[in-house]
């Protein structure tokens, strides 16, 4: 594995660069209430922007944000245990929701793929499914 060796003018524009985005966005492991409400706005801003596309730069940051917040809930919240596709198939039936009446989903083959877990619910499905619902992305990563 190959050696990186950064001069100092790489540290100074990263440590910029990270003092920047981290304005914005929590680059860490979420230790307060405070930092994860603040983690949650900027997850759904994100999300709200395009962030939830797997194609879109920011995806990345998506993903390892949704994984901060996720870690979080699951040593503060006491949130049950729930695969993302328990949470789906829940809000379903609270919802009167079926496969067919999701097509921010995909098609009614994908939804019902995701639901007897041989495919994952990506970024935007998610995003997708908390606008629908009206709850936090959060709910729908593994903890």
């Amino acid at each position: 594995m190959e050696t990186l060796n950064f001069s100092r003018e790489d540290i100074d524009e990263l440590a910029a660069h990270f003092e920047a985005i981290s304005q914005k966005v929590p680059l860490h492991p979420i230790t307060t209430e405070r930092e994860y409400d603040f983690a949650v706005r900027a997850l759904n801003a994100l999300l709200d922007a395009g962030a939830a596309d797997e194609d879109h730069k920011l995806a990345p940051l998506v993903d390892a944000l949704g994984e901060f917040v996720g870690e979080y809930d699951s040593g503060h919240h006491h949130l049950p245990e729930a695969s993302a596709a328990d949470v789906l198939r829940y809000l379903m039936q609270s919802n009167d929701v079926r496969q067919s009446d999701l097509p921010e989903i995909g098609s009614q083959g994908v939804v019902s793929e995701i639901l007897n877990g041989k495919r994952e619910l990506n970024t935007r499905q998610i995003s997708e499914l908390s606008k629908r619902f009206h709850m936090s992305p959060a709910v729908f990563f593994a903890a």
